[in-house]
């Protein structure tokens, strides 16, 4: 789990440079996490090769 951990940081690093707004829509309730963390989430699921959700959050 830590090599996720570290892809991870390292892919919201990169993307907090690209884009400096964490959500892009206004929301009237707070999310847990932001548009930016969950797009790194998925993107680094897709560089480990993690194809299931259920794998994911195992």
């Amino acid at each position: 789990m830590n090599s996720f951990t570290a892809n991870y940081e390292e892919i919201l690093e990169i993307l907090m440079t690209i884009e400096s707004k964490m959500n892009f829509l206004n929301q009237i309730r707070n999310p847990k996490l932001s548009d930016l963390e969950l797009i790194s989430i998925d993107l680094t699921s897709e560089f480990m090769s993690i194809d299931s959700e259920r794998d994911l959050f195992r």
